[in-house]
């Protein structure tokens, strides 16, 4: 993906926003905006009929909110589910958890570094992940089993919420056993680590984190790195008592 450019296609209500990514995603030689969008509706139909490297979609919008445009473009049973990314003012767990659900590849605040932005389209064209850092662990960490309340239902009317790894009758249970090493890299990945930031702090390279990550989708069938992180939790490995 590093020497192709990657096809953008930006869904939100508000022209001056939806100019303001177009400046900065324009901005960057390897990415190219394809096309832009004011509601959901438009959203699923021209991501279907571009099919965008990237679709990177407001969750209040006219029509069809960004949650159900993830559902019908990214959601379990989508047979070529593409990435879509979330940027959003609402910094609210229940979307988060629903967009991610639905089959987001990550979430952003609009709020953040331009910087950011950039980083988290090119993390989703390449089938990685990316959400905001002041989310990350907060948002994980509600997954996490509880002795004190029961687990929380679905949102009304969010399709598709309790949908992907973890979901139903509780978290899924690896069709092989993970290694030791395999779950260290899945406890950084959890707490919000790069593939980089995880490479540096178990001491190896970063194609050794990436083939753990690979083999432990594999294991999960796992779409991308963010079920892989909201299965950790669920099943309480990030806590130290997660029997995997």
């Amino acid at each position: 993906m590093s020497s192709m450019t990657i096809r953008v296609l930006i869904a939100d209500d508000q022209p001056m926003l939806r100019a303001a990514f177009r400046m900065i995603l324009g901005s960057q030689p390897d990415i190219e905006v394809v096309a832009e969008t004011a509601d959901g509706a438009a959203a699923v139909e021209e991501a279907r009929r571009l099919r965008p490297d990237v679709c990177l979609v407001d969750i209040r919008m006219p029509k069809l909110d960004g949650l159900e445009v993830t559902r019908q473009l990214a959601g379990p049973g989508v047979p070529d589910p593409m990435n879509v990314l979330i940027a959003t003012t609402f910094d609210l767990d229940e979307y988060v958890y629903t967009a991610l659900r639905n089959g987001a590849c990550g979430f952003l605040l609009k709020d953040g570094a331009p910087g950011l932005l950039t980083e988290a389209v090119r993390a989703a064209a390449t089938g990685n992940s990316l959400i905001s850092p002041s989310i990350t662990v907060r948002l994980l960490s509600h997954m996490a089993p509880s002795r004190e309340r029961p687990a929380e239902p679905p949102a009304r009317g969010a399709a598709g919420a309790g949908a992907g790894a973890g979901a139903g009758a509780g978290p899924v249970r690896p069709a092989e056993p993970l290694t030791q090493r395999e779950r260290d890299v899945v406890r950084l990945v959890a707490r919000g680590r790069t593939n980089e930031e995880a490479a540096a702090e178990l001491y190896v390279t970063l194609s050794t984190v990436k083939t753990h990550l690979a083999n432990v989708q594999r294991k999960l069938a796992a779409r991308n790195r963010v079920e892989i992180a909201a299965w950790a939790w669920e099943t309480g490995l990030c806590g130290g008592g997660g029997r995997v």
